[in-house]
């Protein structure tokens, strides 16, 4: 096989391993997960840290995709190429594609989870708690 198609398969190979590893550890941030639930701090940078790895095996994914797309374009469009033998986009390419957006995606909605630092403004007051009522008292 020819290098640029040994490496976008080697390229989507590693973007599938990567994915796999943020599902992981996103999973670990996760807050209905009893895992590390006694630092919720860690627990969301844990959640942001597989948000990060998700958005690098999307874009990994992206470029071993865009790579073959290119080309699949260019041998089309070469004159010297046989129209027998062209190849067009199939379906796999589209598919590719969606998943690194979706990847992508996921990955920057996690990285919006991160936790804040503290204000500068006040922190917000409760209401005072009243004793519970009996049920005898009257207007």
């Amino acid at each position: 096989l020819l290098g640029s198609l040994q490496a976008t398969r080697a390229l989507m190979v590693s973007a599938i391993l990567v994915g796999l590893v943020a599902i992981f550890v996103a999973v670990i941030g996760m807050k209905c997960m009893k895992c590390m639930e006694d630092d919720q701090v860690k627990k969301m940078r844990m959640a942001v840290f597989g948000g990060v790895i998700f958005i690098i095996a999307g874009l990994a994914a992206l470029v071993a995709t865009s790579w073959y797309g290119n080309r699949v374009a260019r041998a089309f469009y070469d004159p010297y190429t046989p129209v027998n033998s062209r190849f067009e986009f199939g379906s796999a390419l589209f598919v590719g594609w969606a998943a690194a957006s979706l990847a992508i995606l996921g990955g920057s909605f996690l990285c919006c989870s991160c936790p804040r630092r503290e204000t500068s403004y006040p922190p917000s007051r409760g209401y005072p708690k009243n004793a519970p009522s009996t049920g005898k008292d009257y207007v």
